[in-house]
């Protein structure tokens, strides 16, 4: 067997504990995400089942690197091994993941806009939604879902309101509207002439976008990890290099030469 660098054990260490508290600061994330969705009883079953994958995902990563210090520490083949195939595992789930991520783009994108225009129209939409519409109307500066301010009728909130630090186009909102029930000037109000259902898809577009480059930073650190873990395998199954020891016929029969005689000495 073997000897293994300390510089490549070191810098395997190094990238394997970092992975490990990624993983365990994932998982703690899941357990507060877990306990907060369910003391609100907001938990979807896609919702759940993303909680459920990110269990499975941080645990066996976790497990994982733990066995990866084990190894490298021990100088463990076996141990080594284990954490080499499964993080080629888990690379390969990643970039399967990430794949999946950018095709179904345009279903996502069409499947959200079909949600939000069966919430039309908007002046009978729950109080929850109209509560949310409001909140996405003042933070992306839109009004409406699918034909701007013509969503909301005659009720348009004032959450569709332009302020001065707008940055999207606005318009004059119509005379017959709520807005001007206590008006008494003829001063025109602003109101976002932008709708929402083009923004939201763009966020979400955006989203999945940095959800994919974080999961591609994660897959090569996840690579980078096993390309040490083989350079330590292949060191520790290197074969040092012993030097043969010769035997002499001459050293074994005792054939020396006196230097001088010991009455010299004397």
């Amino acid at each position: 067997m073997g000897k293994v660098n300390v510089c490549l054990k070191r810098s395997y260490i190094i990238v394997i504990s970092l992975i490990a508290v990624g993983s365990a600061l994932l998982l703690g994330g899941t357990l507060f995400n877990h306990g907060y969705y369910y003391q609100n009883e907001e938990m979807e079953e896609t919702l759940l089942t993303g909680i459920h994958a990110m269990y499975i995902i941080s645990t066996i990563t976790l497990a994982l690197t733990i066995i990866g210090v084990y190894g490298a520490c021990k100088e463990n083949k076996w141990a080594l091994i284990l954490f080499a195939v499964g993080m080629i595992l888990g690379s390969l789930f990643m970039i399967f993941i990430e794949v999946i991520g950018l095709a179904v783009r345009p279903e996502m994108a069409e499947g959200l806009k079909m949600q939000y225009l069966h919430m039309l129209p908007l002046n009978n939409a729950s109080e929850s939604f109209i509560d949310s519409m409001n909140e996405i109307q003042m933070h992306l500066q839109c009004c409406g879902l699918d034909q701007g301010y013509l969503d909301w009728g005659y009720y348009i909130p004032e959450s569709c309101l332009c302020d001065e630090e707008s940055t999207n186009p606005c318009v004059a909102a119509p005379r017959d509207s709520s807005l001007f029930e206590h008006v008494v000037d003829d001063q025109p109000i602003m109101i976002y002439n932008e709708s929402c259902i083009p923004l939201l898809i763009a966020h979400e577009v955006k989203t999945i976008h940095t959800v994919c480059g974080i999961f591609l930073g994660i897959t090569l650190f996840w690579v980078l990890s096993v390309v040490l873990c083989i350079f330590i395998l292949c060191r520790l199954s290197k074969k040092e290099d012993i030097p043969v020891v010769v035997y002499s016929p001459q050293a074994k029969a005792g054939n020396y030469t006196i230097l001088a005689d010991a009455a010299e000495y004397t």
